[in-house]
This record gives structure tokens, sequence and C-alpha cells, in this order.
């Protein structure tokens, strides 16, 4: 756990962002760079943003941070695009900041301007029944063997065309059809499911 966190606080120096800038965007142009890092943060911002974090901006560049510290530790990241590692980053921090403090930690004022005590907390149990399902869908997503770890992540990953173009690449890497790639992510999903339920009864 202390290796963890040393490697959370360990900061980059010039050399290994300016290595990260330049993986982020193959621009031969500095300023092409700085405007591609600029760009992945307002999107990554704008993620944030959309699941109701708090603290959009923070999350946005802790991604990046971690990104960029695998990149320095690594010295390549081959297995994703730039973006699409950035965003898949983004997932893990999001659903560690549902679980952290922020969202344990109520400030008075925010409590004050709830209609009523009984909403404050219909909220606070809705929230410690998503961290259960969060926790517990992460530990039965890690029981999966590798592959169909990897099939049930890649399959719900993006949106609209993102989605039906990765489902098509993922389907041709499997050597199978798109609707055979459907019916497994099924069966999958359908065991996520059942081992949640177990899992959240349990807690």
């Amino acid at each position: 756990m202390q290796n963890v966190e040393q490697k959370k606080k360990r900061t980059l120096n010039a050399e290994a962002f300016r290595r990260f800038l330049g993986w982020l965007g193959d621009d031969a142009d500095a300023d092409s760079r700085s405007e591609n890092y600029l760009e992945m943060r307002r999107r990554l911002v704008a993620y944030f943003d959309r699941k109701n974090c708090l603290q959009p901006d923070e999350l946005a560049d802790e991604t990046l941070n971690r990104v960029a510290r695998r990149l320095d530790e690594e010295g390549d990241i081959e297995s994703e695009t730039p973006a699409k590692y950035c965003y898949i980053v983004a997932r893990f921090v999001f659903l560690e900041s549902l679980r952290g403090t922020e969202k344990k930690n109520v400030p008075l004022d925010e409590i004050s301007r709830a209609k009523s005590g009984n909403l404050a907390i219909a909220e606070a149990k809705e929230e410690e029944i998503k961290e259960k399902m969060l926790d517990c869908l992460e530990h039965c997503t890690n029981q999966l063997e590798a592959i169909n770890r990897e099939i049930i992540t890649r399959y719900y990953y993006g949106e609209e065309r993102i989605k039906i173009e990765n489902r098509r690449r993922l389907a041709e890497g499997l050597g199978i059809t798109v609707n055979a790639l459907s019916i497994r992510a099924c069966r999958i999903r359908d065991k996520l499911e059942i081992c949640v339920k177990k899992c959240v009864g349990k807690k």
C-alpha cells in the first residue's frame, strides 16, 4: 500500500512531461502538443462532469498524472490509443472517487439545503447501495477469466458510433461475428449480475 501511495505522490520531471505530451499527439509543433493536452483535459473534465462528480477538474488532472506516470515507468503504452487509455484510467479514477471521502463527508451547508431530512437519508442510503454495487462489480469482474474480463470491458466502452466500431474491431480480433460477440457478452454479463447480487447480499 505504501508503494502505491508513493507512486501517486511522485511528481514528473520536465523530460517525463515532454515525453507524455509527445505520446498524446505526435505533432512536431510544441504548441500543437500543448493543445492536444488541453483538449484531452477538457474532454476528461466533461466526462467527470457528466458523472456528476464534485471536483471534475481535480479528477481530470489525477487521471492525466496517472497516465503520465505509467508512461514514465514503462517507456511506452501501446495497448490502446492515447485517448482510449486516458478514458480507461478515468473510469477507475471515477470509481475510486465514489468510494472516497468526497462522497461520504458532505458539507453542512449542502445538508442544510436539502428539502427534508428524509430526502438526505434516502440519498445517503442510495449512495451506500451504489458503493456496495460498485465494489461488488469490481470484485466480480476480477474473478472473470482474463479474456472474458477484456471482452466485457471493451464491449461496453464508448458511446454510439464509437461503441459500434469498438465492438466490430473486438469481434474481428476474436475471429467471430458481431452477433456471436453480442451473445458471448450477454452471457458474461448474466454471470456478473448473478455474482454481484450474491456479493451485495453478503455485505
